[in-house]
């Protein structure tokens, strides 16, 4: 079946409905115009089909555009809070809300915007997933999953709360590709964050199950970082909370 389309006889729907899109409009101008001509429900059905395949791949695209509008803008994440126990002594990061405040403006300003949910919530691991989302409707993510932060005089609930925004926190900057700077200037090897990461990884570990499991993530990561230094120094703290966790065992 054919319609008329300015005067030119177009097809309505099935293979030939795309190359129609392209020469003469959108697919909701091409289902208006069927509609208008009397098409069967299956031809209705097609072109149906097509807007909808039109909307998603021209979302993809504007989202992509937006992202990149984002990069350009060399958003900022300044380390506000330092580290005054534990391995990462004499350490900074970036707290939650800091990054959030850092680049809630350049998003919203691309019509950009990040939210998150629990994914998974059992008593000795939880993931957290972050969306970014376009509006225009499109939307990736990404997840990340971890113990809860057992670690100082925290009771269930705040061990719990530690860890979904140690999770917030790094789903986001992944996201996002984006890494934190000291205040003055970022400076040292440029990978403090991925020895940092993996650092903390470690002392989160309540088992040496879970220690062997984060031993052998670290090592991928700084093999693939080609971070010899920071693989030795992540060596020794593993090192160490094993004997923590094989002596909390014994005793």
């Amino acid at each position: 079946m054919s319609e008329i389309i300015d005067d030119k006889t177009v097809p309505a729907a099935g293979a030939q409905a795309t190359a129609a899109v392209a020469q003469y409009g959108t697919p909701a101008h091409l289902l208006a115009v069927a509609v208008q001509r009397g098409a069967s429900l299956e031809e209705l059905r097609e072109l149906m089909a097509l807007e909808r395949e039109w909307r998603r791949d021209n979302a993809e695209r504007s989202y992509s555009v937006a992202f990149s509008a984002f990069k350009a803008e060399a958003v900022r994440i300044v380390k506000n809070r330092g580290v005054s126990d534990g391995p990462l002594r004499g350490k900074k990061y970036a707290e939650l809300y800091a990054v959030i405040n850092a680049v809630t403006p350049a998003l919203s300003k691309h019509g950009l915007s990040a939210s998150w949910s629990i994914t998974k919530d059992e008593k000795d691991w939880i993931e957290v997933m972050c969306s970014l989302r376009h509006t225009e409707g499109h939307s990736e993510s990404v997840k990340m999953g971890g113990p809860p932060d057992a670690g100082g005089a925290k009771n269930a609930i705040m061990a719990r709360a530690s860890t979904v925004s140690y999770l917030e926190r790094y789903t986001l900057k992944a996201i996002l590709g984006l890494s934190e700077q000291d205040d003055d200037t970022d400076g040292g090897r440029g990978l403090d964050e991925l020895l940092a990461h993996w650092i903390e990884q470690a002392d989160r570990a309540m088992t040496t199950a879970e220690l062997d499991a984060v031993s052998k993530q670290g090592a991928e990561a700084f093999t693939k970082a080609k971070d010899v230094a920071g693989y030795a120094e992540f060596g020794r703290v593993v090192t160490g909370r094993r004997r923590a966790l094989k002596g909390s065992v014994n005793a």
